[in-house]
């Protein structure tokens, strides 16, 4: 396998942190190496949330360079034009239309803009947009978002489904295992 790169990007409270430790975990009992850089200094106040993870026999750095991120995880619309730019000409974009207004959208200092998808159009042909928040709902959680996105990314990747449940189990509490097990089954058959 050659080095995969992944960028997941956020709001706070989202659970990138968490999807990166699946993805994680899921890599190293496949036998990878595998290497996680999280930026996320103002999370816990909704700000924004980056994690970059790369997968491959043999990982020498943590950072996905601009340009050379086979897949953008995007939990909000903004964060996925904010960070766009990390993905190669090729790579897949998968985002979520639920729109979360930063602080100084909130605050009345500026404005989300009316159409955030246009920069991710430009920059990708290949954007996956979808309302995962509702598949979440219908999963039982609004807090699973994370694990609908991540039932996404799965179908572009080689890894069978028994080892990303079993990397799911590893890494959330046991009592929310059936909700996010069926928030990650409605994302990969989206």
């Amino acid at each position: 396998m050659k080095c995969l790169n992944i960028v997941i990007v956020g709001v706070g409270g989202q659970g990138t942190l968490l999807t990166s430790k699946i993805l994680a975990q899921l890599a190293k009992a496949q036998g990878y190496n595998v290497k996680v850089s999280e930026v996320h200094g103002m999370a816990q106040r909704g700000g924004s949330v980056i994690t970059h993870v790369r997968i491959g026999a043999q990982v020498h750095a943590p950072l996905v360079a601009a340009g050379s991120a086979d897949y953008l995880l995007a939990f909000e619309p903004l964060e996925a034009a904010r960070a766009v730019s990390y993905l190669q000409p090729d790579g897949k974009l998968i985002v979520s239309t639920q729109r979360i207004p930063p602080m100084p959208v909130l605050s009345g200092t500026a404005t989300y803009p009316e159409e955030p998808y246009q920069a991710l159009l430009c920059a990708s042909q290949a954007v996956e947009a979808l309302d995962a928040y509702a598949i979440a709902v219908e999963a039982g959680s609004y807090r699973a978002v994370n694990l609908v996105l991540l039932g996404v990314l799965s179908r572009h990747m080689e890894f069978p489904e028994e080892a990303w449940i079993d990397a799911i189990a590893a890494c959330v509490p046991t009592h929310t295992l059936e909700t996010n097990r069926k928030a990650f089954m409605a994302g990969r058959k989206k």
